[in-house]
């Protein structure tokens, strides 16, 4: 069994297009003997870029993120003390504090993130790159 991370744009793509990622890669987030996260952080991200109007969605966050949750059985995964205060830790390589935060969370979960942003190379944390 393996556990996943999955940075935002990976889970947004899942959603709406999956052909942007390695048919191996769905494969895998898809075999139920994974465990598949998303962190509360990337509910947060997508929350305020809609807010923004920066990112488009079929339905408001609150309905959207729960519905595609349910729907991909990706296990939602809240922010907790430790893993807020890990972020302090880590070098500043990267300075986007959502990603910041997801990187210190799988670290604390010791999951691997799913991720096309180079950046996160640059941490001592597993990465599969999607593409």
């Amino acid at each position: 069994m393996s556990r996943y991370l999955l940075d935002t744009h990976v889970f947004l793509w899942l959603q709406t297009t999956p052909d942007r990622l390695r048919r191996d890669v769905v494969d895998q987030l898809a075999d139920e003997r994974n465990e598949v996260l998303l962190s509360a952080a990337s509910s947060w991200e997508i929350a305020i870029k809609h807010g923004l109007g920066t990112l488009q969605l079929p339905d408001p966050p609150d309905r959207y993120v729960p519905a595609a949750l349910h729907r991909s059985g990706i296990q939602p995964v809240p922010i907790g003390h430790p893993e807020a205060l890990a972020v302090a830790a880590l070098p500043m390589h990267h300075r986007d504090p959502f990603d910041r935060l997801i990187i210190a969370q799988a670290d604390v979960l010791d999951a691997t993130i799913v991720t096309v942003d180079a950046a996160f190379d640059e941490y001592d944390v597993e990465i599969l790159d999607p593409r």
